[in-house]
This record gives C-alpha cells, structure tokens and sequence, in this order.
C-alpha cells in the first residue's frame, strides 16, 4: 500500500487536494503498522539526510571545554533547560575548575551555586561523588568507555552516551532526549513510551554511525520547528517522511 501510493503520487500531477487525501492514506497506513522496518529504515534516512541540510552545523548545545565540564554540564541539564545551564556554568567551571575542586567542596556550598537548576541537593552529591570516583579510580580523569562511565554517582547510559559521542565520538547508543523522544514518536519510527524503548528502536533503524548525529539534529529540529503542543508543519522539510503521529493542532500560518 505505502510503495502505491508513493507511486501514484510521483506519477500523477496532483492537486493539493488529491495529495492531502493521498497523505492521510499514508499516514493510516503507517499508524496501522503496515509499514515494513526496511521501509521504516528508509524513511529514517530520508528524514536524516533533511536534517543534515537544515542543521549541517548541529552540535551539543550544552557549552563546555573539556570532558570534565561536559559531565557536570549533563548532570546540571537533567530537568533543566540547556538555556539555563549555559547561563550558570561559566561561573561554576571558574570556581572549580578541575575534578579536586569539585570533590572537595560540600554539597551545601554546591548546591547553592547550582541552586537555579533544581534538584540541586541531589545533582551536587552526584557531580560530588563522580568526581571523587574519577580521582580514586580513573587517575583524575574523566573515563572513555561506557561501562566505567556509568559506575560514576549519578551517571547513567544516557549521560555516559553524551559524554562518549561528543567528546570522542564513540557511539554506544541513541541518545534520547525530550525532543528526540516526542519527534521520533510522532515521525512513526517508534511506539515507545520509555527512552529506552524509543532508543532500542532506533538502534535497529539507524546504522550505529548514524546514532549521534540523529540526536544531535534531531534536537534542533524539535526546538526550532516540531513544538511540542503546535508544530510548525508548513515549515518542515520532512513532508511526506513524517505521518504527524499524535499532531492534533498545529501553528497557523
């Protein structure tokens, strides 16, 4: 159904009509599932390959200089906007500059300093004790494998897998972030309710060189244009590789 009616639209000079009418077919059809993973893999990449034009310099937004800094800057951005940790690190990171700094203060003293972006209590024991693991067990420095990473207080598989891709490239899984969980779910490309769920799908949609960037573009996208509540559909570049799964309202142009 879906390999006809992507045919019949190529072949035919549609009216906007008729290709809105030939849309919603497609949409059905993948809500419905009838859409096979090898074609579902081919959406992905056709969907991958508009996000690379759109946002060809798309990178982490959090601002960082080293390992150590985007470790904590991750730690900070959990329930918290990346605005807001920009806005508080460059303060933090003259403060404590290295991982003694970090280690050694109280989390009282940090908490206060990291206070505007919530759950401070727990984020300062966190980045307090990664710091003190990374000096007892790593030599001072911030670990590169995924196993070690998540040994770290307050480190899970999606901070280790920020750190591992940006800092050296290292994909170990898809990072799925908010923006990443709600446009991979509303692209049809998964039924996930988790972020584990979601990132599993991914993993075997997508080539394992393609799971960094996909967040990392992806991200943008989802601040940008696709808004939570009313997407921008008539500015995005995915057209007919998106079904609008969940899209009751949109942004009026």
């Amino acid at each position: 159904m879906l390999q006809l009616i992507r045919r019949e639209r190529r072949r035919c000079g549609l009216s906007r009509e008729a290709q809105s009418a030939l849309q919603s077919l497609l949409n059905v059809a993948r809500s419905h599932g009838r859409e096979s993973q090898k074609q579902k893999a081919a959406r992905a990449q056709e969907v991958l390959q508009g996000l690379r034009r759109e946002y060809p310099l798309a990178e982490c937004a959090l601002i960082h200089h080293n390992p150590l800094q985007l470790l904590v800057a991750t730690i900070l951005s959990a329930q918290c906007t990346d605005k807001r940790v920009n806005m508080v690190t460059p303060d933090l990171f003259r403060k404590y500059p290295d991982v003694a700094a970090f280690a050694s203060t109280s989390v009282e003293k940090l908490g206060k300093d990291i206070h505007s972006t919530g759950f401070f209590n727990a984020k300062a024991r966190h980045i307090i004790g990664a710091c003190s693991a990374i000096i007892e067990h790593h030599g001072g420095k911030v670990p590169c494998t995924l196993d070690e990473l998540i040994t770290l207080p307050g480190v899970g598989r999606k901070t280790a897998s920020v750190v591992l891709g940006v800092v050296w490239s290292i994909a170990e899984g898809v990072v799925v972030y908010t923006h990443v969980h709600r446009l991979t779910r509303r692209l049809g490309l998964s039924r996930g309710n988790s972020p584990e769920a979601v990132e599993r799908d991914l993993m075997t949609l997508l080539p394992q060189s393609d799971w960094i960037e996909w967040s990392d573009r992806l991200i943008w996208h989802g601040r940008g244009v696709c808004d939570a509540r009313k997407p921008r559909c008539s500015r995005c570049f995915a057209g007919a590789s998106c079904p609008q799964v969940g899209v009751t309202s949109r942004e009026q142009v």
